[in-house]
């Protein structure tokens, strides 16, 4: 399987790599299972987070007997030195190990500050200074601190969502990082699933040879499609460009990514999916959308209390709220019309 630097660490990591935010969705078996296989086929770089329930603990319980084969990226929601501290701590229990490879900050408002002695980046110090982690990351979905991040030359690595349907801003984060010698790992390269052709987005960002893409895998078949694309990489042609042009006419304008910032939402409304359901409605299969259970859900957006915390938290300054209200009439409307029909 190719390999590529990550910038300054060194690293040499497979440019088809593991994002392990969708097994928290499975089972301990089923996740193994996975895990096993994107190892056995040559895959060396997962990437996880304390965030993401157990999907710490399934990485440890899949791949402690080959941990010193992998490299493993983590992530620390913490504000300060000590719960970063502690963070990690339980990082390294859940994955069965005495260190990770890179610890990321995960998707910080606004960057540490490196002098101040009990920020987060004073803990990244800390941490590496007594071996627990060989590199420091930060992660983050805004493109003004991305940048910021990666000109401090203070993190070895950056994670940032990056996709065919990415805008020519995003992408001078490409050129920054080969610069500074950052590495560059992309998250969200799917959309959130709304982009169904995964052939465009893996040979659009293969372009880029610093650019590590993350795919996010919960199912075997998933797995299998990566898998072949690495072994036969798609070619950028003609074709290819005509179905990301596509992606972006239908998908223009500020939709919701589902980054999963704005949760939990406290009238139970689940905002990822449902403030993007007139997409996922012509993109998806749309059967799964039209059920007693699925409608239920869809009905609880009007117990929205405007709590303002989802709009505080979309790194894209989307008016939640309003978003979710359009998403319902859309629903209604598609709703009854394939009900009637």
């Amino acid at each position: 399987m190719e390999k590529t630097r990550l910038g300054r660490t060194e690293l040499m990591v497979t440019r088809t790599s593991f994002g392990a935010l969708p097994i928290q969705r499975v089972s301990f078996e089923e996740a193994k299972k996975l895990l096993v296989k994107a190892y056995d086929n040559g895959i060396n770089f997962f990437d996880t987070a304390r965030a993401y329930t157990d999907s710490e603990e399934k990485i440890g319980y899949a791949l402690a007997d080959v941990r010193k084969n992998i490299i493993i990226a983590t992530k620390t929601t913490a504000n300060d030195r000590k719960t970063l501290l502690e963070h990690l701590e339980t990082s390294l229990k859940n994955l069965k190990t005495d260190y990770v490879d890179i610890l990321q900050l995960h998707n910080p408002y606004d960057l540490p500050d490196p002098d101040d002695p009990e920020s987060t980046y004073a803990g990244l110090l800390e941490a590496k200074k007594k071996g627990m982690i060989r590199f420091i990351g930060i992660t983050n979905h805004r493109i003004k601190t991305a940048m910021e991040a990666v000109a401090s030359g203070l993190y070895d690595t950056m994670q940032f969502p990056l996709s065919s349907l990415s805008s020519d801003t995003d992408l001078e984060l490409v050129e920054q990082c080969k610069k500074y010698d950052v590495g560059l790992i992309a998250m969200k390269a799917m959309s959130g699933g709304l982009i169904t052709n995964a052939a465009s987005t893996f040979a659009f960002l293969r372009q880029y040879e610093n650019v590590v893409p993350i795919w996010g895998i919960q199912r075997e078949s998933e797995l299998d499609e990566f898998l072949a694309m690495e072994k036969q990489p798609p070619v950028l042609d003609e074709t290819l460009w005509k179905v990301i042009y596509k992606d972006r006419e239908e998908l223009a304008g500020n939709f919701c990514r589902a980054c999963g910032y704005c949760m939990p939402c406290p009238a139970g409304i689940d905002i990822p999916l449902q403030a993007r359901i007139s997409l996922l409605l012509r993109r998806a299969p749309y059967q799964q959308f039209l059920t007693d259970e699925f409608r239920k859900k869809m009905d609880r957006i009007p117990e929205c209390i405007d709590c303002g915390n989802c709009r505080k938290h979309c790194p894209y300054s989307i008016d939640t709220p309003n978003l979710l209200k359009r998403e319902l009439d859309s629903y209604n409307e598609f709703y009854s019309a394939h009900m009637q029909s």
